[in-house]
């Protein structure tokens, strides 16, 4: 059958005026349009569970949907709730977590759960400002989780949303800030049902990727991924692989397994205690117990 979504995501003429209300609407009701006929159903987007949107929000930092869906279930059914993650052992969070990347977020998502058992009697706040507290939750992250969680209209820009608001209110500028970009998304916002309209914004930004150049290389904010062949984060990843696999090892035993630089492999060991992956005695090397 053949694809018939690409006339559905750019509309007939350049763009949508930033200083007309009608094209704003008729924005709105074409990313609507679109999600009620190429809407995703994602795991996450069937629960208002807090904890479980705090997962799903941690994990997709950074990471395709495709991966997450694999790995998401699997969490929750291991950690179902605060009190179990918060208590369970760093490195029974590193092993469900492995083939995520970014092994912070593991870290960082149990530190969470503690401090939501120990600080908000194991209920996640519903304030933005307050979830900005938590290890390793920014505004966009704690806006979504509000916005998800609880279904409050708040106003917050992420790479998918930058992404729309680029390609069809700034098509006639070469750089983009999110300051521009924000006053826009606030008149665009169906406050009456924040939770599908960001649902239907992250998919419709999902799908236009797949059809233009890249928007967000016009934004002032954006980064080029760094490559990860031979990078520090993937060699940091092996460490921790072969470390959950064997729970403890000399460095010799590291370095014969890594057959990496072992001046850089000493480094990268000592960033990860330093950040309390890992502990390191005279001898070994282990994953740490906290």
């Amino acid at each position: 059958m053949k694809d018939t979504r690409q006339s559905t995501l750019v509309p007939a003429r350049p763009g949508f005026s930033r200083d007309d209300e009608r094209d704003i609407e008729a924005f709105g009701h074409m990313v609507l349009g679109f999600y009620a006929k190429n809407g995703r159903d994602l795991p996450w987007r069937r629960t208002t569970d807090p904890y479980s949107i705090l997962v799903s929000e941690v994990m997709l930092q950074q990471t395709q949907v495709d991966r997450v869906m694999k790995k998401y279930p699997f969490f929750l059914e291991t950690f179902p709730d605060f009190s179990t993650l918060a208590g369970a052992p760093l490195a029974d969070v590193l092993s469900v977590w492995q083939g995520m990347g970014y092994n912070r977020r593991a870290i960082a998502l149990r530190d969470c759960a503690f401090r939501v058992c120990s600080e908000f009697a194991g209920t996640l706040p519903r304030v933005v400002e307050t979830l900005e507290t938590l290890p390793g939750i920014g505004h966009a992250t704690a806006s979504s989780i509000c916005v998800y969680a609880f279904n409050q209209p708040l106003v917050f820009i992420e790479t998918n949303i930058r992404r729309v608001f680029i390609h069809h209110f700034f098509n006639d500028q070469e750089v983009v800030t999110d300051t521009e970009i924000l006053p826009i998304v606030r008149r665009a916002l169906c406050g009456k049902d924040p939770r599908t309209w960001y649902n239907a914004l992250m998919d419709y930004g999902t799908e236009l990727k797949k059809t233009v150049p890249n928007p967000n290389r016009r934004s002032r904010h954006y980064t080029r991924p760094a490559a990860f062949e031979g990078s520090d984060r993937k060699i940091r990843g092996r460490i921790l692989k072969i470390l959950l696999k064997r729970r403890r090892m000399t460095r010799t035993e590291i370095h014969a397994a890594l057959a990496e630089d072992p001046r850089r492999v000493n480094q990268l060991i000592r960033n990860l205690v330093e950040e309390g992956f890992i502990t390191q005695s005279d001898r070994f090397v282990e994953i740490a117990s906290r």
